[in-house]
């Protein structure tokens, strides 16, 4: 008989053995449910009262009115959450920013946006990323592991028990690469549609352009939104900017946003960091806007302006204001749609990866 080596040290430092962590609550489908229910010698349609409650009326399990009270404990003991609040952080703005920690010690960054009447939640896919993109936190610091269904999908149950606006959108522009862990993901959107009641056009996944996943998603029964992380038009200065350009060239990556516009009916947004002295010039305007308004998806193309969120690792900073518009009025004269981005939660570190960036930093 072989015993492993943290079995071992178990036994000889007379160590409690590590409790395996509860399944999340928010894992369950109705039909994972129903056998739950049914092996507790209970009807079905209990089933269907919980996802009520959890999902559509998005209640903490807590609050569920519908079951007796003997339920509710036998679910809390079989069940609990993947989420533990590490820091939750309210700026200004309203904008709220959780650092969460999962049951092996990781963390990862949830961001709530509230406008007048409605809410954005921005989640998570991955502990971490693997992308490497230069100006990014959470690519900075490198990729741990792919997130469980339950692990996103708690997250925007979070973000829905504080706040009293409606969730309109979700977006995957969070920590991690969507398209990476792209089975994970749609997996997420069709319980986020089907269970919860969202529509898929409210839902919007980002990708640096990960094409093999992006061919994937152009085959999802449903049409989500997709965002392209676009940031330069020329391939030497995305390569420098995100490693896998290296891989999957601009063209490539067009090329497959197209599918997905096709296929969803769904007009693709793409993504432009603004860096001062990077990618904001009348050259890059120009080359941008004559590269998209050939792009043949559903409604042409969006471009989305980010002006920078500064980072520890990387020396860049945002243009001016002026610069800024004076580079979306250059693209839009190319008939491509250009949207300015207002920052928001710049006060508590509310880009993506920066909380996570804080805290690893703080305890190392």
């Amino acid at each position: 008989m072989t015993i492993d080596n943290e079995k071992l040290l178990d036994i000889v430092s007379n160590r409690k053995p590590k409790e395996k962590p509860k399944q999340s609550i928010y894992s369950l489908n109705l039909d994972a449910l129903k056998e739950w229910f049914e092996a507790k010698g209970e009807k079905s349609f209990r089933a269907k009262q919980v996802v009520d409650q959890l999902f559509e009326k998005r209640a903490p399990l807590e609050e569920v009115t519908t079951l007796p009270k003997v339920l509710i404990d036998d679910l809390k003991k079989d069940f609990g959450y993947a989420l533990e609040v590490q820091t939750l952080a309210v700026s200004k703005d309203k904008t709220k920013k959780w650092l969460f920690k999962l049951h092996d010690g990781l963390f990862i960054e949830t961001v709530l946006m509230e406008y007048a009447g409605r809410a954005t939640v921005c989640v998570s896919s991955q502990a971490g990323c693997a992308m490497g993109c230069t100006f990014c936190a959470t690519g900075q610091a490198g990729f741990d592991r792919h997130l469980e269904v339950g692990e996103i999908l708690e997250q925007v149950a979070r973000a829905c028990h504080s706040t009293s606006s409606r969730i309109s959108n979700i977006v995957f522009t969070g920590m991690g690469e969507p398209l990476a862990n792209v089975d994970v993901v749609y997996n997420a959107c069709q319980r986020l549609t089907r269970d919860w009641g969202f529509s898929a056009r409210h839902i919007t996944v980002s990708t640096v352009g990960v094409v093999p996943g992006m061919k994937k998603m152009a085959k999802w029964e449903l049409p989500v939104t997709l965002a392209i992380s676009l940031h330069s038009p020329y391939d030497d200065m995305r390569s420098e900017m995100i490693p896998l350009n290296k891989r999957y060239d601009i063209a490539e990556v067009l090329k497959a946003g197209e599918e997905v516009s096709y296929s969803h009916g769904r007009r693709v947004s793409f993504e432009y960091c603004a860096i001062d002295h990077k990618n904001i010039n009348d050259k890059c305007a120009h080359e941008l806007g004559n590269l998209l308004r050939d792009f043949q998806g559903a409604g042409g193309a969006h471009v989305n302006i980010i002006p920078l969120n500064r980072t520890k690792g990387f020396n860049g900073k945002a243009p001016r204001h002026v610069e800024i518009q004076k580079f979306a009025d250059i693209v839009e004269k190319y008939g491509v749609t250009v949207s300015i981005r207002k920052n928001r939660g710049t006060d508590i570190d509310a880009a993506c990866g920066q909380l996570r960036e804080r805290e690893t930093t703080k305890n190392n």
